[in-house]
């Protein structure tokens, strides 16, 4: 439907490996090489997820092994040094664990990875139930969709309501995700919007906004501009 962000369920990994608390160091790394995933969603009744078992914090066994760092060294990792000697999921995982819903938008979605700085985020139910796993690479799918698709939502959904009488049609052309607007059009204030919203679209990579305001007529009105100076060549990069 134009007009409705991608939301998380419409991207993520539904068919999922999971922990228990007791699962061992060993089955743990067997399951992420079998399974060739960066991080597990450890589990507890009814499929609640409780916490996350990530390559990080399975590396601290190796990064601590044989170490001669200074002793207050060590204290200040103390955290980390504690994950070293761990042997189970519940003693490896980072608690509690970052999660994502399954409504949420991928923007939403990509904010709580960044701030979290993690690859990939369990999808939960509002009663914390495992429903799927969500990574970078699942958020970037949307830039996969269809240049005409991205074109007829502008179109219907941005152009439509912006300039209903436009004095030229409002063309829209998207290649490989970047978009292209020309035209002309009455109230040339609402350029610098129409490209803050495209920019907004799922997909879009770039804005070209080239829309031109009414023509002048220089011999008739010297202090007007010419025609060529009505142009308002707008990309994604000088929109303040």
């Amino acid at each position: 439907m134009h007009g409705t962000p991608h939301l998380v369920s419409d991207v993520m990994t539904r068919r999922v490996v999971a922990l228990g608390r007791t699962a061992t160091f060993k089955d743990i790394v067997k399951a992420m090489r079998q399974w060739h995933v960066s991080a597990l969603p450890v589990v507890e009744e009814e499929n609640r997820v409780v916490g996350v078992v990530s390559e990080a914090d399975l590396l601290r066994k190796e990064e601590f092994r044989g170490s001669d760092s200074a002793r207050h060294d060590r204290l200040e990792r103390l955290s980390d040094l504690v994950k070293a000697g761990a042997v189970t999921a519940e003693e490896l995982m980072s608690a509690p664990a970052v999660t994502v819903r399954a409504n949420e938008t991928l923007g939403q979605a990509a904010r709580t990875m960044a701030r979290a700085k993690v690859k990939r985020l369990p999808v939960v139910s509002d009663e914390g139930t495992l429903l799927g796993i969500v990574s970078r690479t699942d958020l970037l799918k949307v830039f996969l969709r269809d240049d005409e698709d991205i074109a007829e939502e502008i179109r219907h959904e941005i152009v439509a309501h912006l300039f209903p009488a436009p004095l030229e049609p409002v063309r829209v052309e998207v290649h490989d995700g970047v978009v292209r607007l020309t035209g002309r059009v009455r109230d040339t204030t609402l350029v610098p919007v129409v490209s803050r919203l495209v920019l907004g679209i799922e997909g879009v990579v770039d804005v070209d906004c080239a829309l031109a305001g009414p023509p002048r007529v220089p011999d008739l009105d010297a202090d007007l501009p010419g025609d060529d100076e009505t142009r308002w060549p707008w990309r994604a990069g000088s929109i303040t």
